[in-house]
């Protein structure tokens, strides 16, 4: 294990999601894309078991430092000003992808409902009794979020992929933040975090009307 592996704790990543938003209650891109490359950190930590997700967000992350960094960048410093942007120039295909299949505001959307499933997920492991299931957890919280946007045969084989998911126990050792007790009191600090971020952002789409882009 490298440095930069044996350093890798959850909680830095989900700490990170403080730091998306600013006195406005702006999220700040820059920092919403930092925190989400932490989170395919720790996706990857666990093997292959949750490839399908994590190669997919690092596909949207690419696509967002492209226009982060290109040159309309001044609209993509915060996820307010690129929805006003993107809306007000006519940059989202609204019904069937075709002239802007890669807008921000779609690919956000993408890591959006994501980190609604991860959320969901961590939470549900927080709450937990020490014997649940973590293969029935991760199904639970798969199937209230990213299960309604995936075919029935990548439903499918994600549900099979979750049984191989470790223990309850094993699962918070992972996240590199002490005993499994002292991992759940973690989350338990950090999660509000992605959920406020997650908060927000779901009212500025609703707003606009973009939770169903193609």
């Amino acid at each position: 294990m490298d440095d930069l592996e044996s350093e890798f704790n959850l909680k830095v990543v989900l700490l990170s999601f403080k730091q998306c938003l600013n006195e406005k209650e702006e999220v700040l891109l820059g920092h919403y894309l930092a925190s989400w490359r932490g989170l395919v950190r720790f996706l990857n930590s666990l093997g292959t078991i949750f490839s399908f997700i994590s190669k997919d967000v690092v596909a949207k992350l690419q696509i967002m430092e492209q226009l982060c960094g290109g040159p309309q960048q001044e609209h993509y410093s915060t996820l307010q000003a690129m929805v006003a942007y993107e809306v007000g120039s006519q940059l989202v295909d609204l019904e069937r992808r075709s002239r802007h299949p890669d807008s921000g505001c779609r690919t956000v959307l993408r890591l959006h409902r994501a980190l609604h499933w991860l959320q969901l997920f961590l939470e549900g492991i927080r709450t937990s009794p020490e014997d649940a299931r973590t293969a029935a957890l991760c199904t639970d919280s798969y199937n209230a979020s990213l299960a309604a946007y995936h075919p029935w045969i990548i439903r499918r084989a994600v549900t099979v992929a979750f049984c191989a998911l470790p223990t309850r126990k094993v699962f918070l050792e992972t996240m590199n933040v002490g005993s499994p007790e002292q991992a759940v009191e973690m989350l338990g600090e950090a999660l509000p975090f992605i959920e406020r971020v997650y908060d927000i952002s779901q009212r500025l789409y609703a707003e606009h009307a973009l939770l169903d882009l193609p």
